[in-house]
């Protein structure tokens, strides 16, 4: 059978490409698409524990049975709407163009709320001391943007809130622009507030979206926070010869 395999942020430049097709038996478990990149690229093995592994847009684990057709993605530890119809989000978007914060707050205020809390991610212009020029922001867009739609929904689940949205962007960014935008809107400020921070919080640790930092001297992938411990790792790899191109 023949499977789509996705690599992100450092591990696209690890393997040095983004995706590829790949040949395996039919009886073939995720873990032995990652077995086959490790024995092809050993300098996988030490990044293993800290990676994510997905199947169809939704974690796995290493042992969940492939078929025909399946798309993996491998995910380094991540970075820290409308109404819906046809399957299209409500709360969440991923842009490419400038947010634009202003008309979005116009947008989801009502009569009934008492506060709405705006948390704004922008580029700064230095980081661990040295002098950031810009950065690119890269996502797993489709499963991205399901994952911030399934957080709008458990923090109104959560949080004695009235609506929500989030808004992040990819590509290249300038100093001072907005990546991230959460709004959140309530009757009251306390339960605004903590349903804003949980967002951030759970967003930086689970939703598949790297940073690349350009600074004076050289380029690096930001160091991302560990996955939760209920996100299952690439770990557990075997039987390296059971998958080929």
């Amino acid at each position: 059978m023949r499977i789509r395999v996705l690599f992100f942020g450092m591990l696209k430049d690890v393997v040095q490409r983004g995706t590829e097709d790949l040949d395996l038996p039919e009886s073939s478990v995720l873990s032995d698409v990652l077995a086959h990149y490790v024995q092809i690229i050993p300098s996988l093995k030490l990044l293993m524990p800290s990676v994510a592994i997905s199947i169809n847009q939704e974690y796995a684990e290493p042992e969940t049975r492939l078929k025909e057709g399946d798309e993996v993605a491998l995910l380094p530890p991540v970075s820290g709407g409308s109404q819906a119809s046809e399957g299209r989000p409500r709360h969440a978007a991923i842009v490419h163009e400038i947010i634009d914060g202003q008309s979005l707050l116009a947008g989801i205020k009502q009569p009934e709320d008492g506060a709405c809390v705006v948390f704004e991610g922008i580029v700064r212009n230095n980081s661990r001391g040295r002098r950031t020029l810009y950065l690119d922001y890269e996502a797993y867009e489709p499963m991205a943007l399901k994952q911030l739609e399934e957080l709008a929904e458990q923090a109104l689940a959560k949080f004695q809130i009235r609506d929500v949205a989030i808004v992040h962007r990819v590509g290249r960014l300038e100093i001072g622009e907005t990546s991230v935008l959460i709004l959140v809107a309530s009757a009251h400020r306390a339960a605004a507030f903590d349903a804003c921070r949980w967002i951030i919080d759970t967003l930086k640790r689970t939703v598949p979206i790297w940073k690349k930092e350009y600074f004076e001297g050289g380029v690096v992938w930001a160091d991302g926070e560990p996955f939760p411990e209920q996100i299952p790792r690439a770990e557990g790899t075997h039987s390296p010869e059971r998958a080929s191109k």
